[in-house]
């Protein structure tokens, strides 16, 4: 009796045991955590578009090459640290353009370093000053590496190729997440799209194009506003402009009337100020997202950008 009831109950009881192996075998393989992908970034602004590329993705390990205040990097050294970065990294995002040419030499003597991302490489050419009375105190664009300003980041427009690029870089490394990157940066692009298009809507209306930059980091942001840059007064942090060269400049401010002198608040102001004196012009501040604060959120950069989008409209939308 006992024997023929356990007979009955066996098969029952081995499916169920076989339904619960496969139901713990199937939560065990979902579970399993994803490899880990170390993405480094060079700069301050990309390492916010790649944030925003990968926020959604858990697995996805994000660290700052140089540090968040440092500004752009051209004459940046390489620290210890920075190097056990490098050779941790999976995925390294740079600026491209020129921008890293500090890096040049140690990933040439790497033994298969990360795969680079180069976000500036779909960048069109900007275009070049037509005219003697477009002058500089120190050269136009002498951070241009081949005709090109580096400093793509402060252009909304120019971010938004970025970020895509970014997102095509990171699906090529991590297939498995391609749809991830992509929905992440598409949202992304779509706000940074949106402040591209405030800041060529308000140069569309100005009666007044002029504007003079402090450095030229700002050339992106101005050229996405549509603004007629007068001037660059200093490309070279090294090297202020001579006296011959600040006459010059004032003497083209006072003939040119521009709408205003744009200074960029990685530099101090006191040549901006001085000009601004002498010629009557209206100065202010605006900030190319160079550099920032380590816990900057996600949308640093957005509120940063419309903070200028701000103060333009203020000099050149008459409305």
């Amino acid at each position: 009796m006992f024997t023929q009831t356990v007979n009955r109950r066996c098969p029952s009881l081995v499916l169920a045991c076989l339904a619960l192996a496969g139901l713990f075998f199937s939560v065990s393989v979902r579970a399993a955590p994803e490899k880990e992908l170390r993405v480094l970034a060079t700069t301050f602004p990309v390492w916010l578009f790649t944030r925003n590329v990968v926020h959604d993705c858990p697995h996805v390990r994000t660290e700052l090459l140089i540090p968040t205040n440092f500004g752009c990097p051209h004459d940046y050294a390489l620290t210890p640290r920075d190097m056990q970065k490098l050779s941790r990294a999976t995925a390294l995002v740079i600026n491209g353009l020129g921008m890293e040419n500090f890096l040049n030499a140690p990933l040439a003597a790497s033994n298969g370093g990360p795969t680079i991302i180069d976000a500036g490489a779909g960048i069109a050419t900007p275009p070049q000053p037509e005219s003697p009375r477009h002058i500089t105190a120190a050269g136009f664009n002498q951070h241009s590496h081949d005709g090109m300003n580096p400093h793509i980041f402060s252009g909304p427009k120019q971010a938004a190729i970025m970020t895509r690029a970014i997102a095509e870089g990171l699906a090529r490394i991590d297939p498995a997440n391609a749809d991830v990157y992509c929905a992440a940066a598409g949202a992304y692009i779509t706000r940074l799209t949106a402040l591209g298009e405030r800041l060529a809507a308000l140069g569309a209306v100005a009666s007044r194009k002029g504007i003079v930059l402090q450095h030229d980091s700002l050339f992106w942001l101005a050229a996405n506003a549509g603004l007629e840059i007068l001037a660059v007064m200093q490309t070279n942090e090294d090297a202020p402009p001579s006296a011959n060269e600040l006459i010059r400049l004032t003497a083209l401010v006072r003939r040119e009337r521009p709408a205003l002198i744009a200074a960029d608040p990685q530099y101090a102001d006191r040549l901006v100020r001085t000009l601004a004196q002498e010629t009557n012009v209206p100065a202010a501040s605006l900030d190319p997202v160079s550099s920032g604060p380590e816990n900057a959120p996600l949308d640093w950069y957005e509120t940063v950008m419309s903070a200028n989008c701000q103060t333009l409209e203020r000099y050149f939308d008459p409305r």
